[in-house]
């Protein structure tokens, strides 16, 4: 069987029953599946919902701002939560994945909020500073500051890769009191030193290139501000781990990378998730390795409904369905449950 699918009861509903994932013709094994989304970027159509701009400062007192969009639905539908939307490394709200994921449940009725993380896409002109893997306050300063009227049925939060990993960091930090009612994380780097060490192998070669260029670029864009020291250290970056080591880790007051690694991965924060969790994840993901997943003893946490699957690559799941990535079926039957 494709699906390893240990899921349990989320809530008084029983819980839904995923499809077996199989991928489509020609993108078989975890590197095609992942490279798709970067060979083909057609992100889902969103020109026809209503959209509006919003401001979310963190309070931290940096003068920072966070922008998000906000995509209503067309058709008024029984109250449904609200669903916010965290891309991953160099994302932004324009990301393909975020895009398709955000025109599936628009056109399920629900409302859905796109957050560009502290310093990515259209935030970076208003930020000094930069999120990383373990900056969960600003998931929660985020949701603290939207309009209410938002929140009225609920909020569910959608978490992909490094932004997958923040969500459930925020999660177990925040336990019974976390702001959403539910979440799904997508390819989460359960262990973030294992994941950066994967990246560095000679076969991961183009991936650790174009993943350390764009980080150079989007660290650098103009409206961050950075020291002398801070842009010869990204400049000088050759990895990933160069770059946490020499630029992230400092800038955020740990000792070094891997001390940055330890106390950011999400899997540390696994048992104290306390709201339905759905975390997707794929065996062959090239990125991350399946060891962090295989470990964990789901069942301990009733709370969490792992879907992990032998194939699928990162944020792939290109399925049988040629208009809808896998995940995103899953998910919209994850949020019919609750």
């Amino acid at each position: 069987m494709d699906t390893i699918e240990l899921s349990r009861a989320v809530a008084a509903p029983p819980a839904p029953v995923f499809p077996p994932f199989a991928a489509r013709a020609p993108w078989w094994g975890g590197d095609l599946q992942t490279l798709r989304n970067f060979l083909i970027r057609r992100g889902g159509s969103l020109e026809r919902y209503p959209a509006e701009r919003l401001r979310l400062p963190p309070g931290d007192g940096s003068g920072d701002v966070l922008l998000a969009v906000l995509n209503r639905p067309l058709a008024a539908a029984a109250p449904r939560p609200l669903v916010l939307l965290l891309h991953g490394l160099t994302g932004c709200e324009e990301s393909f994945y975020v895009r398709n994921t955000a025109a599936h449940l628009l056109a399920l009725g629900y409302a859905v909020l796109r957050l560009n993380l502290r310093g990515a896409g259209p935030s970076r002109p208003y930020c000094r500073f930069q999120y990383h893997a373990g900056r969960s306050e600003d998931l929660a300063a985020a949701l603290a500051a939207l309009p209410s009227p938002l929140g009225e049925a609920g909020i569910v939060a959608i978490g992909y890769s490094l932004g997958a990993n923040m969500l459930l960091k925020y999660l177990g930090e925040h336990g019974g009191r976390a702001a959403v009612k539910a979440a799904v994380s997508i390819s989460a780097p359960l262990d973030l030193a294992e994941a950066s060490r994967r990246l560095m192998r000679r076969r991961n070669a183009l991936y650790q290139s174009y993943l350390l260029r764009q980080m150079k670029r989007e660290a650098t864009a103009p409206g961050a501000e950075l020291s002398a020291g801070e842009r010869a250290a990204i400049a000088a970056a050759r990895s990933i781990w160069g770059f946490d080591h020499g630029f992230s880790a400092p800038r955020n007051g740990f000792a070094g990378a891997e001390d940055y690694y330890r106390r950011n991965g999400a899997g540390r924060f696994l048992d104290a998730i306390a709201v339905p969790t759905l975390v997707i994840h794929a065996l062959d993901d090239p990125w991350i390795p399946p060891a962090s997943y295989r470990a964990y003893e789901w069942r301990r946490n009733s709370s969490l409904v792992p879907l992990v699957t032998e194939r699928g690559g990162h944020v792939g799941f290109q399925g049988r369905d040629r208009r809808i990535a896998w995940h995103d079926l899953c998910i919209a039957r994850f949020l019919s449950a609750i």
